[in-house]
């Protein structure tokens, strides 16, 4: 069984104006260190929240939960620099939308799903 969100990552991409965008590697610049206290301008924080909630529903893709956990962080004052981390992410994304979860027939492997319910 292999479970992805092809169609999932096109429609973000296209949402966002980012279909075109060029690939990325890595899902975010090595050594790359986000602040609060950055110089850089403050952007649309109600863009940021949408990227940022788009990403949230990537659940197939465990490799790229630690960049989204590290971006939602400045949810509050967005600055120029975090959402050019999130538009490197989405690049990233777009490079390697066919990546999903395979599980191999044969194994004895019980999945479990859980959810919020409010």
């Amino acid at each position: 069984m292999f479970i992805s969100q092809i169609k999932y990552t096109n429609e973000m991409l296209k949402k966002f104006n980012m279909q075109d965008c060029k690939l990325v590697g890595t899902p975010m610049i090595t050594g790359c260190k986000l602040s609060k206290e950055d110089d850089s301008p403050i952007v649309d924080q109600k863009l940021y929240r949408s990227m940022i909630g788009s990403l949230l529903f990537t659940t197939t893709r465990p490799d790229v939960m630690h960049v989204v956990c590290q971006v939602e962080i400045f949810q509050t004052t967005p600055k120029e620099t975090h959402l050019l981390t999130v538009k490197i992410f989405f690049r990233y994304l777009k490079g390697t939308f066919e990546f999903g979860l395979w599980y191999p027939k044969g194994n004895n492997l019980n999945l479990f799903s859980f959810t919020d319910a409010d």
